[in-house]
């Protein structure tokens, strides 16, 4: 049995689906929102690597390492948000950061 692009695009259709049910129903918890939209941003890059491979084209591929770059550098200052206000609030519940002072 061969492989093929439905097969690809169905599984990145259920991450992507399965990340926008992970937002909307946690919306308490910062931790498990970017885990959500990393998975999110994720099942992009499966769709787009799947139709680089089956149309020849490398551009998909090299378009995913941008991506890669950018969900690295949103994971690193969006954890570095979240030590800080762990450290002033104690806690990571969205519900008690509702007000931010500079």
């Amino acid at each position: 049995m061969m492989i093929s692009l439905g097969h690809f695009l169905s599984l990145g259709a259920a991450l992507f689906a399965l990340s926008v049910v992970g937002i909307f129903l946690n919306r308490r918890n910062l931790i498990v929102l970017l885990m959500a939209i990393e998975l999110m941003l994720l099942a992009v890059n499966m769709n787009f690597i799947a139709f680089s491979h089956f149309n020849g084209d490398m551009a998909g591929q090299v378009f995913v390492f941008f991506i890669l770059t950018v969900a690295a550098a949103e994971s690193a200052i969006g954890l570095a948000i979240l030590v800080v206000l762990f450290r002033n609030r104690s806690t990571v519940d969205i519900s008690e950061l509702d007000s931010l002072k500079g």
